[in-house]
């Protein structure tokens, strides 16, 4: 089983598959073969409804276009026969050849602050450490993923994200233990357990209760 968020490298039947699927001469065409030829990695994304159990739900996100800044997002479903390997989103020191200049302080000492944590990177700044591509902008977020162990570490995590915001333009989600994920934004907003927030997870967007997906991380 996939996670969001996870990178998927696709077989060659599985490039052929999709390209044989889409019609030649769009731009959702070739950005498939571009992909292909590259061997870069498509990412993990919600299931559709519709999908079939042995589907894998996947997203290629071009490059935004340099003139128009248009961004091409493909929603792709393959068998999961065509998945050659997958690994997690990236960790924090495998990003950093791709940074703006002016990240790369702060951004150290991030990384040298959490360094006990796991975050991981996904969005237009992992997308740029994996192909090269120009994927950030001026306006583009450093978007993270934190997987905290128990609910001290919840608290203390989104307190160190939350202490970086002035100098990092910080996002993302945390992944409870039962695979919700709440963007930690709103989670450090609310610091109290009572409400609910809104939480993803492979096949759903539902509200939870903020008190329960805190029980995940208590001991029991």
């Amino acid at each position: 089983m996939y996670a969001r968020h996870d990178l998927a490298w696709l077989t060659g039947d599985g490039w052929h598959e999709l390209l044989a699927a889409t019609p030649g001469g769009t731009p959702a065409y070739a950005a498939i073969a571009r992909w292909a030829a590259a061997g870069w990695p498509l990412v993990v994304r919600r299931r559709d409804a519709a999908a079939s159990p042995d589907d894998t739900c996947l997203g290629l996100a071009a490059a935004p276009d340099p003139a128009s800044g248009a961004k091409l997002r493909l929603p792709l479903c393959v068998p999961a026969r065509h998945i050659a390997r997958h690994r997690g989103p990236l960790p924090l020191d495998a990003i950093v050849h791709a940074l703006p200049a002016r990240w790369q302080a702060p951004f150290a000492r991030l990384a040298m602050a959490s360094a006990a944590l796991d975050l991981r990177v996904f969005g237009s700044l992992s997308l740029q450490a994996l192909t090269g591509q120009a994927y950030l902008r001026e306006s583009s977020d450093i978007d993270l993923l934190f997987r905290p162990r128990d609910a001290r570490e919840l608290d203390e995590g989104t307190l160190l994200l939350a202490s970086f915001l002035d100098e990092l333009p910080l996002d993302g989600e945390i992944i409870f233990p039962g695979g919700q994920a709440v963007a930690w934004k709103e989670w450090f907003a609310a610091r109290a357990d009572a409400g609910r927030v809104l939480a993803k997870s492979q096949a759903s967007v539902m509200l939870c209760a903020r008190a329960d997906l805190r029980a995940e991380l208590e001991p029991a």
